[in-house]
C-alpha cells in the first residue's frame, strides 16, 4: 500500500491526459437492497457477501538476481596498490568501477478484484510490477498462478489473469454516481489478514494528491492499511466503484483517509490493455494546475489576480501542435468545461476526458479576459498523431539475440550485454547495426538479459519519443552509438 504524507496532499498534476470508459456488467437491481432511508442505519451485509468471494489475496515474489552496479572507488586504492599490480580500478570511469551484486529475494502481498468469471483480475501496478511469480488465493482458499496481462504506471493499475472458469466476480458500478457521504466498504487483505471488510463513507471525489501521473481519487474514511492495495471499494448495492490504492498517513498505517481509483478510469485501462496491449491516452497538450492554487501563489508574491473565476484549470503552457494549441488555448486561459461538463480542478479535467482516445473530438470551453470561448478539437496521442500506439515486440528490430558468454566478457573487458546474432529487415539494419554487435545500454539503461531488452523496446515504443538510443561494442573492441527509430 502506498503512503501519502500530508505534504503531498496539496500537490497538483500538470499534464492533462485522457481515458475512455468501457462497458461492464452491472449488478441486478432486483437483487440489490433498497435505497437507504435518510436517518436510518445502513445494512452493509449484502455488499460484503457480494464482494468477499471476488476479492483475492496476491503474493508477489521477485527472485534473487545478479545485478551490475557502479560504485565509488576506495580513495586509498592507490596507496595499497601503488604499483598497479591489480590493475587500474578506475577503468576509465572517472573514479567509479562496476561490480556485480546479488539482490535479495523479495516477497510482498496485496489484493486484487476478479472482474470476470474467466479470471481477469484488477489490482495496483505497484502490487505486481517486477514480479517473477504471482500467486493468487481466492476467498475459498483455492490457489492459482497468475500472469501479468498489462501494467499502467500512470494510473497505478494492472490487469492480471488466472486460468479458471465460473469464478466469482464483482459487478462493476459507475463511480460517477457516487455521492459524498455515501456509505462504502473496503475489502482486501491488510497485514496479510485475508478477507477483511471495513466500512466508511465517501469523504471526497476527484481528489488529486500528486501521487500518480493520472488521478482523480475517491477519498474514503473506510480503514485502508498496507495489504489493502488493489482491493475493492464497494457501494451498498454490492458494485465495485473503485480500486483501493493508497492511504494518507505519517506513520505507514491508517490514520483517517484512504484513496481509491474510480471505475471510470479503471474501465478504460482494462479495455485498452485487452484490446491494444497498452493504454491509449489522448493528450490535450497543456501544462497547468488548479486555478485556486495559481491565484494563491500569486497572492503570496504580492500580486492581485482576477481571472473571472476561482474554479477551473489554469493553463501555464501550451504545447505547440497539440490539441490545446489547435483549440486556440494560450498561457493564462482557464479551462472551465469539457463537452459541456464543468471542470473545477485538474483531477476533474483528467476524469472528464476519460471517454476519449486519440482521434476522438472534444469540446473545450475556456475563459480569456473573463470571456468564454468554446472550440471543438481532435485529441492526439503523446507522439502527436491520432494513431493507436501498440507496444512493439522484439520483432520490430529485425534481429536475433543472445546473452554474451563469459569468454566474450573477458575478451572485451565488459560485464554484460546482448549480442546481435542475426540481422534481417527491420530497425537494426536501417540504423546500421550488424551481426556481432553487442548492445550494452538502451536509453541509458543497462541491458543484461533478453527480458530487459524486451521491456526497454516496449517502453520506448509507447513513449513520446519512440527511439532506442543504443550504446554498445563491436567484436573488435570499438565502441559505437546508434539512434534506432521505432516508428515510421
Amino acid at each position: 500500500m502506498k503512503n501519502v504524507s500530508k505534504y503531498l496532499v496539496a500537490g497538483a498534476c500538470v499534464v492533462s491526459l485522457a481515458f475512455s470508459a468501457g462497458a461492464f456488467v452491472k449488478a441486478n437491481a432486483a437483487e440489490a437492497p433498497a435505497a437507504a432511508v435518510p436517518g436510518q442505519p445502513v445494512d452493509l451485509t449484502y455488499a460484503a457477501e457480494k464482494a468477499l468471494p471476488a476479492v483475492v489475496h496476491i503474493k508477489y515474489v521477485q527472485n534473487s538476481k545478479t545485478k551490475t552496479v557502479e560504485v565509488q572507488d576506495n580513495p586509498f586504492g592507490d596507496f595499497f596498490d601503488p604499483f598497479g599490480f591489480f590493475g587500474n580500478p578506475n577503468q576509465g570511469n572517472g573514479g567509479k568501477q562496476k561490480r556485480q551484486v546479488q539482490t535479495p529475494k523479495k516477497e510482498a502481498t496485496g489484493s486484487g478484484v476478479i472482474i470476470s468469471s474467466d479470471g481477469y483480475i484488477v489490482t495496483n501496478n505497484h502490487v505486481v510490477e517486477g514480479a517473477d511469480e504471482l500467486t493468487v488465493t481466492l476467498n475459498d482458499n483455492r490457489e492459482f498462478s497468475a500472469r501479468i496481462v498489462g501494467l499502467d504506471k500512470s494510473t497505478d493499475l494492472a490487469l492480471i489473469k488466472i486460468d479458471g472458469k465460473n469464478l466469482p466476480s464483482l459487478p462493476i458500478g459507475n463511480s460517477d454516481d457516487l455521492k459524498v457521504g455515501e456509505w462504502v466498504i473496503a475489502v482486501g487483505n491488510p497485514y496479510n489478514l485475508s478477507s477483511t471488510v471495513t466500512a466508511g463513507i465517501v469523504s471526497a471525489k476527484s481528489r488529486g494528491i500528486g501521487a500518480n501521473g493520472v488521478e482523480s481519487f475517491i477519498q474514503t474514511d473506510a480503514a485502508i492499511n498496507p495489504g489493502n492495495s488493489g482491493g475493492a471499494l464497494v457501494n451498498t448495492r454490492g458494485e465495485l466503484v473503485g480500486i483501493n490504492a493508497m492511504l494518507y498517513s505519517q506513520t505507514g498505517s491508517y490514520s483517517g483517509y484512504g484513496f481509491a481509483i474510480p471505475t471510470t478510469i479503471m474501465n478504460k485501462v482494462v479495455e485498452d490493455i485487452k484490446k491494444y496491449g497498452s493504454v491509449q491516452r489522448a493528450w490535450l497538450g497543456i501544462q497547468g494546475g488548479d486555478v485556486l492554487n495559481y491565484i494563491n501563489s500569486q497572492k503570496d508574491s504580492g500580486k492581485d489576480v482576477d481571472l473571472g473565476t476561482n474554479e477551473g484549470v489554469y493553463v501555464g503552457k501550451v504545447e505547440e501542435g497539440g490539441a490545446g494549441d489547435a483549440a486556440g488555448l494560450k498561457e493564462g486561459d482557464v479551462i472551465t468545461a469539457v463537452d459541456g461538463k464543468k471542470v473545477s480542478k485538474m483531477s476533474e479535467l483528467q476524469e472528464l476526458l476519460s471517454s476519449k482516445r486519440p482521434g476522438d473530438k472534444a469540446s473545450i470551453t475556456y475563459m480569456r479576459n473573463k470571456k468564454k470561448i468554446t472550440k471543438t478539437v481532435t485529441l492526439k496521442n503523446s507522439q502527436g498523431t491520432t494513431s493507436v500506439i501498440k507496444a512493439a515486440d522484439l520483432d520490430v528490430l529485425g534481429g536475433n539475440f543472445r546473452e554474451i558468454t563469459d569468454k566474450q566478457k573477458q575478451e572485451l573487458n565488459i560485464k554484460s550485454g546482448i549480442e546481435v546474432t542475426k540481422v534481417n529487415s527491420g530497425a537494426l539494419k536501417e540504423a546500421g547495426i550488424g551481426r556481432g554487435f553487442i548492445i550494452q545500454k538502451i536509453n541509458d539503461e543497462p541491458v543484461n538479459t533478453l527480458d530487459e531488452l524486451q521491456k526497454l523496446v516496449k517502453s520506448a515504443s509507447t513513449s513520446k519519443d519512440p527511439v532506442l538510443y543504443i550504446q554498445g561494442i563491436w567484436p573488435t573492441g570499438k565502441k559505437a552509438y546508434f539512434a534506432v527509430p521505432l516508428s515510421d
